[in-house]
């Protein structure tokens, strides 16, 4: 099980309703679970902290997000960052100065979004820096329930300018979900996504291998968009609640049939 936070867990602070509960369900259930978020504004201890507020107790192992696999694939590969993220997300990044090269690293930097701080990270990029996006999200649920542009904005207009394509380290990147999937001794084709964005979330699952990816109505969902990405979710529910209903059905259809065999 891999599950989206912003969404269908919760919308800013407050848990989405039968959310909590229907995690315990999993939990109950003994399903591997993994939360991914393409999240770039918190560090991962303050997404701990804020689902502990909520009572949703997760493990630092159990929670994926781009900024973890943009410090790992920063070491990987020498490159010491140029970020263009939010400014609570810069802690993630301390301790890699001393790479032997650079890379622009794009996330969801907010009001640090201007003119002067695209233009630098344009210019690193023009000087070969590699280019690195944190997520290419359209859009996102916005604290005062409207949508707001997201990321992949301003990676695309960074990109057109440069001429370069980011490398993609959140969701809809194939490497992204495998990385979640690693630590759960779990094929991908066993594997089902829950999310509230048909591309990032639901598409870029099934691309990726997994078995199942589910498009649940809250958060960002807008009606019509279990139609706008291929491939489609496998189905469209209400929320999280209905999803684990979904989930734990089609796990008993499974031993059933196991049984009779």
């Amino acid at each position: 099980m891999l599950l989206d936070l912003l969404g269908v867990v919760y919308d800013g602070d407050t848990p989405i309703a039968g959310a909590v509960a229907a995690i315990e369900r999993l939990r109950d259930a003994d399903l591997p679970l993994r939360f991914v978020s393409n999240t770039t504004r918190s560090p991962r201890s303050a997404i701990i902290a804020q689902l502990a507020s909520m009572g949703i107790e997760v493990a630092e192992e159990e929670l994926l997000t781009p900024a973890r696999a943009a410090v790992e694939w920063l070491r990987r590969h020498g490159r010491q960052p140029h970020l263009l993220v939010h400014p609570d997300l810069e802690v993630e990044f301390s301790g890699l100065e001393g790479g032997s090269g650079r890379a622009v690293v794009v996330g969801d930097a907010g009001e640090a979004f201007d003119h002067a701080s695209l233009n630098r990270a344009f210019r690193e990029l023009i000087a070969g820096a590699d280019f690195v996006a944190l997520a290419i999200n359209r859009t996102f649920k916005d604290t005062d329930g409207q949508l707001s542009l997201d990321a992949g904005a301003f990676v695309a207009a960074l990109e057109f300018a440069s001429g370069r394509s980011p490398v993609v380290l959140g969701k809809p990147s194939r490497d992204f979900f495998l990385t979640a999937l690693a630590g759960l001794n779990c094929a991908a084709a066993d594997a089902v996504m829950v999310g509230d964005d048909a591309e990032s979330d639901v598409a870029g699952a099934l691309r990726a291998g997994l078995g199942a990816a589910l498009l649940v109505r809250s958060g960002k969902y807008r009606p019509n968009d279990e139609a706008r990405f291929d491939p489609p979710p496998t189905t469209l529910v209400d929320d999280l609640s209905a999803a684990v209903d979904w989930i734990l059905k089609a796990r008993r259809a499974e031993t059933d049939i196991g049984d009779a065999l």
